[in-house]
């Protein structure tokens, strides 16, 4: 009997026999894959177990953390608000945050901060988990940090920073943390949270290493340096490179990215909590117009940066927030030219597409080998590009 629950469109059959060889070849332990075409929800399945430990399975409303997908979330938030006139994108950030001017970084922009040009990729000391929870106090200490490259000229992966620096742009302009803004402006009643409650913590999916992890063998490992992937491995691993910094500080503590004291601070940068079904609706409003007008959006996702990523070491594309196609952010050819989105570390992924009429989500609990992009999401992608 298959695993894999939930409806599926017959013309987007292919869609669900990826999801199920994914689960019958071992990739997934428990996951969640939505589709829209046009305001139709195509698919929506689910399947395995929530929660290795106790069995739990996954069920139809079982939310899971989405990882660094919560950037196109903020950006959006940051976006809705310079559509209003609250302030402006390509004008600086000290016309609304007076104190970040310091240390040379008087000249950045919003536009900086949204699209990873800040030269703030890491925080200069590590941070922890309760410290990370005080929003103001991060932003403060980034206002008051120098950049490692001056703002505007070169692009590295915020990785976590840039909670503290875009969704900065929300909180200082309205007094809200990002995640009260977005679910009084465009969320909703939609199960999705950046700062979840403790209910829904509670009957979250829980992440999980793949099984070879189990055995010590299936995070990034040390290679010889003869390709970019190679390289990238390398680099997660010295704990002075600019990927290890961006990514393991603040440090989520005991428990990793299941650590409540995480899921609920909800970081702007990776703190969503979400179903595939919420945040596929997420993407099919936002390519409707009902979020941003199109002329928003459009300018939004407008490659802003595209080649060497300071942080990555790879090539990255990124508009104000969002993921355009690139090594990062893989998709098919039918969307290299109008996709937008975000991946997440564990494997998950938002993808819109408004020429296409297509939003696509996919959350896994299971964490893929890659730290950002995943080839079961690329697969599901192209699946749902395919059956159009």
């Amino acid at each position: 009997m298959s695993t894999v629950q939930g409806h599926c469109d017959p013309a987007f059959t292919a869609v669900r026999d990826v999801f199920e060889q994914n689960f019958a070849e071992g990739r997934e332990v428990g996951a969640a894959v939505a589709v829209y075409a046009g305001d139709r929800k195509v698919v929506d399945l689910w399947g395995g177990v929530a929660d290795r430990r106790t069995g739990r399975e996954w069920a139809a409303g079982t939310p899971c953390f989405g990882f660094s997908c919560t950037k196109a979330v903020t950006a959006t938030a940051a976006l809705l608000l310079a559509e209003r006139g609250v302030y402006e994108v390509d004008g600086p950030v000290t016309d609304w945050w007076p104190e970040y001017g310091q240390n040379g970084k008087e000249g950045t922009t919003a536009a900086h901060l949204l699209s990873h040009q800040s030269g703030l990729p890491a925080f200069a000391r590590p941070v922890t988990a309760e410290e990370a929870a005080d929003t103001a106090a991060r932003a403060d200490e980034l206002a008051a940090q120098a950049p490692e490259w001056e703002p505007g000229t070169a692009h590295g992966y915020q990785a976590l920073t840039y909670g503290w620096l875009a969704g900065e742009i929300v909180r200082r302009n309205t007094g809200l943390p990002v995640g009260e803004f977005v679910k009084r402006e465009f969320t909703g009643d939609l199960d999705l949270w950046i700062g979840a409650p403790d209910e829904v913590i509670e009957r979250a999916a829980k992440l999980t290493a793949g099984r070879k992890a189990e055995g010590g063998g299936d995070a990034p490992r040390a290679v010889p340096d003869d390709n970019v992937l190679e390289r990238l491995a390398n680099a997660y691993l010295d704990p002075q490179s600019p990927l290890n910094r961006a990514v393991n500080n603040p440090h989520p503590g005991k428990g990793g990215y299941n650590n409540p004291v995480v899921l609920r601070a909800g970081w702007p940068s990776a703190g969503m909590m979400t179903t595939a079904s919420a945040f596929g609706a997420f993407y099919r409003d936002l390519i409707a117009g009902r979020i941003l007008r199109p002329e928003t959006l459009q300018a939004g996702i407008a490659t802003r940066v595209s080649g060497p990523d300071r942080t990555m070491l790879i090539d990255t594309a990124f508009g104000l927030g969002y993921m355009r196609p690139s090594m990062t952010f893989f998709t098919p050819k039918a969307a290299r030219e109008t996709a937008f989105g975000h991946t997440g570390a564990g494997g998950s992924i938002g993808l819109g597409d408004a020429e296409a009429g297509l939003a696509v989500a996919y959350l896994p609990n299971r964490m893929g080998d890659q730290l950002s992009g995943d080839l079961r999401a690329y697969r599901l992608t192209e699946a749902a590009y395919a059956s159009l």
